[in-house]
């Protein structure tokens, strides 16, 4: 089984991918709305196809990715149908099951943070996904969206903490930068959940934690109930129109060999301006260059950034795309608004039979 844990800085929110690669189907828990292109870049990069994105709960710090990514990949919506969400494909109950391939995930109903909390539950027992309703050592507020102390202290107890010791559980967040635990772990050293703590307890715990409500709640929630599709259809981020760039997992715009070819044939206005970046010996070596190339090595740019225009896209390439990723990004950073890589660089041209200035034949 091919597994991802992803991150999100802004809300310390865990995404996690689950993938049969046999099958080459996945599902991804609690995609988040601003991720669309790196999880799109992901899928794309280990060629996989997205048959569903399942949601823990009706999110109160951020807008779920489950709309964006049903637009762009044709995935399914699965969310509790206790959590009264509108648009989605899937209305899951307790002992349902999402296949991916021929595995699965149960679907385990754990509220109490919320009233529509799932937690998910890998076919083998090995992991589960459990939202906001257990964290590392803590768990989700029970202060608003029909929260219970009582309901959430039961949920995780007959639930959660009920499945085999070395499960390993995966939060919907962490704020420390932990990552998972397991659910030995969490049964002895849980300061609200573990132990010999019992509901008495964790409810006079939970009743005075005194936090203030999310920042971003009263934007979340709505946003969530509506399984994170904008209103009037709007928010899908725009892709740049000057070429066909694709974003990449590591965050880098790139263009293919013939789509570069094509664009360099017909662009007659304001025409591209093509970067090599290798160092002067190597742009007259055995791989030649591209015609058009200006030759400007990456030791130099940051010091010749004034040459360049910023109103004329930019695309850098070298010998195999990597120091030409890095000169992408310098730019970028510069403020160029319109820069992609040369995918696989000289190589993958050569390869692909596309022409060169000079080198060898």
């Amino acid at each position: 089984m091919i597994f991802r844990q992803l991150f999100d800085a802004a809300s310390s929110t865990y995404t996690y991918l689950l993938a049969d690669p046999d099958s080459g189907e996945a599902l991804l828990i609690d995609p988040v709305f601003e991720h669309l292109r790196r999880d799109t870049a992901l899928l794309r990069e280990l060629g996989l196809r997205l048959v569903a994105t399942l949601d823990t709960h009706v999110h109160a710090d951020h807008v779920t990715g489950a709309w964006l990514l049903q637009q762009r990949l044709g995935s399914r919506i699965a969310v509790s149908e206790a959590s009264g969400a509108a648009h989605a494909d899937l209305l899951l109950r307790d002992g349902d099951r999402v296949s991916f391939g021929p595995r699965h995930v149960e679907v385990r109903a754990t509220p109490g943070h919320t009233a529509g909390c799932l937690s998910y539950v890998l076919d083998d027992q090995s992991m589960a996904f459990t939202g906001d309703a257990l964290l590392i050592r803590g768990c989700g507020r029970t202060d608003f969206q029909q929260g219970s102390p009582a309901t959430l202290f039961r949920s995780v107890r007959e639930r959660i903490l009920s499945l085999p010791p070395t499960c390993l559980l995966y939060p919907g967040h962490d704020y420390r930068g932990l990552t998972v635990t397991s659910v030995a772990e969490e049964r002895r050293h849980n300061p609200r959940l573990g132990g010999d703590a019992n509901v008495g307890d964790f409810t006079g715990y939970m009743n005075h934690l005194g936090l203030p409500h999310p920042k971003l709640m009263d934007i979340a929630v709505p946003a969530n109930l509506q399984c994170g599709r904008p209103a009037h259809g709007e928010g899908m981020p725009a892709d740049p129109d000057w070429a066909p760039v694709t974003c990449s997992f590591g965050g880098i715009w790139e263009i293919a060999p013939l789509a570069l070819q094509e664009q360099l044939a017909t662009t007659s206005s304001d025409p591209i301006q093509l970067l090599d970046v290798r160092e002067a010996a190597e742009f007259h070596d055995a791989l030649g260059h591209i015609d058009g190339a200006r030759l400007l090595p990456l030791s130099e740019l940051a010091t010749r950034l004034g040459e360049l225009e910023k109103d004329r896209p930019v695309v850098t390439v070298c010998r195999s795309g990597t120091r030409s990723a890095q000169a992408s990004v310098l730019l970028a950073k510069a403020g160029f608004p319109q820069v992609a890589n040369l995918g696989g660089g000289l190589l993958r041209w050569r390869a692909e039979g596309l022409p060169v200035v000079g080198g060898d034949t």
